[in-house]
């Protein structure tokens, strides 16, 4: 056993990262969660329990909901993923965001990116939830504020807003 510190081999890692190519060069064991928010600065993605049981640090991973934190970044090479910043901006809200805003399903902010991606995704696969469904949901994200109640309505809300830009676009197209 010698007393030479043990280096760590750093590997390239190049991710589409909200539409954009990143690169890094990080060690092997780099969880997402962190290579987002240290090696790329984007520190929407919020880390909680670090066992993927809060859902803070949801994220998209070619457009399915991942915990970052239990994902390493090496794993996500050439993949795409979406974070809270990815999803709109504070001039131009997606409609989740908006009705997040809209029903105060905010509480603190801190669950409120893994809520905000893991809703985008299953609003892609169910359009039109139901109060119980919207609930079943979002069960894999805890907030601590207890806030649930404003969170329901806001899936339900964002369930409308996209459904009526939807009808706009296709007004539009005729």
């Amino acid at each position: 056993m010698s007393g030479d510190p043990v280096v760590e081999e750093l590997l390239d890692v190049t991710v589409t990262v909200n539409g954009v190519p990143r690169h890094a060069r990080v060690p092997a064991r780099r969880l997402l969660s962190d290579f987002l928010r240290h090696d790329l600065g984007l520190t929407g993605t919020h880390v909680g329990c670090e066992h993927g049981v809060c859902g803070a640090c949801t994220v998209l991973l070619d457009g399915r909901p991942a915990r970052s934190c239990l994902v390493f970044a090496v794993t996500a090479q050439a993949h795409a993923v979406t974070t809270v910043e990815g999803l709109g901006t504070r001039e131009a809200m997606g409609p989740v965001q908006r009705a997040f805003a809209e029903c105060h399903g905010l509480q603190c902010g801190f669950c409120t990116p893994g809520f905000l991606t893991t809703v985008t995704a299953y609003l892609e696969e169910h359009p039109h939830p139901t109060q119980d469904e919207a609930r079943e949901a979002i069960s894999g994200n805890l907030c601590r504020c207890t806030g649930y109640q404003n969170i329901v309505r806001s899936v339900l809300r964002a369930a409308e807003l996209r459904e009526a830009a939807e009808a706009d676009a296709t007004a539009g197209d005729s």
